[in-house]
């Protein structure tokens, strides 16, 4: 997509760091624990479903499911002004986690509950990439 450098970028701490650069490279990642074998978005230090610290970083196919939407009317910000109206959605990866972004592209605002999505990155600032998605497969 084009370089919306207008647009904030993502703040990395400890955990996510590892996903940003990999969202720069232009793939989605996801922390899988190696003691339970789940997935889990946001990325953080111990397994959400039991605790562990055994995490491994995991290639994610990139696909998923519409869990939930909302069309966004007004801008949170001056800067997303330009946008509205837009979708941002919940997803339900292939792999499990749910992760919230947005449906872009010209069809976005015929998005429905259900439907299949794909990963596709949004240049931010500083060279940043976001992960958002588009209707349909690839």
């Amino acid at each position: 997509m084009a370089n919306e450098s207008g647009y904030p970028a993502p703040v990395p701490n400890a955990d996510s760091k590892p996903y940003w650069e990999a969202a720069t490279r232009e793939e989605l990642v996801l922390k899988r624990c190696s003691s339970c074998g789940k997935h889990h978005f946001p990325p953080r230090h111990l397994c959400p479903a039991c605790w562990s610290d055994k995490l491994e970083w995991t290639k994610s196919a990139g696909t998923g499911v519409v869990y939930t939407f909302t069309i966004m009317q007004r801008a949170p910000m001056p800067v997303f002004a330009q946008r509205v109206p837009y979708v941002v959605a919940l997803v339900d990866l292939e792999e499990g986690p749910r992760m919230m972004a947005n449906i872009v592209g010209d069809d976005a605002l015929q998005t429905t509950v259900g439907e299949r999505v794909h990963v596709c990155f949004e240049e931010r600032a500083g060279g940043a990439k976001l992960p958002q998605f588009r209707r349909g497969t690839r």
